[in-house]
């Protein structure tokens, strides 16, 4: 692929030094959330934000969308404190983001963290709240679908080849499900989970209705 000045985010499955130094050759910037997969990283980056060295400068940029009942709230952090303190591939800013959520009556925040290989000047909060939203829109049409009824954040499949395979099989199940018309995941998994015989129809094998 042609990556020359283009910014590749992605989910902290992709926040992997070898993919990091790859997408850098090619000339492109990256952009990877931080969780669990590298703990130091985010535990450093965390603490930047947490107790940031004094004068630091935070500028901010915020969103806020509305779906049906449900109301969420983002604002995202950047900073250069950190630059040149990591063994990240040409790692430059990282950014903290707030994200709350209103939901039926309950109201969650969360607090999540990114490095990105975008120079200072081109690492605005702006352009990067942009770039860290870019690919929910394209991934999800429901953002919460492989994290929430799939319990891809509850996975224990965090080392080898156990993360992008049951990624893989994560995105067959929702193709699967919305190439059948299904808009609500939750309520389609609990549809074909039970009885079997709609899942086997679902995957083409006949299978008598009663």
């Amino acid at each position: 692929m042609d990556l020359a000045g283009k910014g590749v985010p992605g989910d902290a499955l992709y926040a992997h030094r070898e993919l990091s130094r790859d997408i850098v050759a090619a000339g492109g910037d990256y952009l990877w959330a931080l969780k669990a997969n590298q703990p130091n990283a985010r535990a450093e980056v965390a603490l930047l934000f947490q107790e940031p060295p004094w004068g630091e400068p935070f500028p901010e940029s915020g969103q806020e969308n509305r779906h049906g009942g449900r109301w969420e709230q983002r604002w995202l952090w950047p900073a250069t404190a950190l630059q040149g303190s990591r063994d990240w591939p040409e790692g430059q800013p990282v950014c903290g983001l707030e994200r709350t959520r209103c939901f039926r009556g309950k109201t969650t925040v969360e607090l999540a963290y990114a490095i990105t290989r975008l120079p200072p000047e081109q690492a605005g909060p702006e352009r990067l709240l942009q770039l860290w939203r870019g690919p929910w829109g394209i991934e999800n049409r429901g953002p919460w679908a492989p994290e929430v009824p799939l319990g891809e954040d509850r996975s224990a499949g965090r080392s080898g080849a156990a993360p992008p395979g049951m990624a893989a099989l994560r995105n067959l199940v929702l193709g699967l499900l919305r190439l059948a018309g299904q808009r609500n995941i939750a309520a389609a998994l609990r549809h074909y989970g039970w009885p079997s015989a709609a899942a086997l129809q679902l995957l083409g094998f006949p299978f008598p209705d009663n």
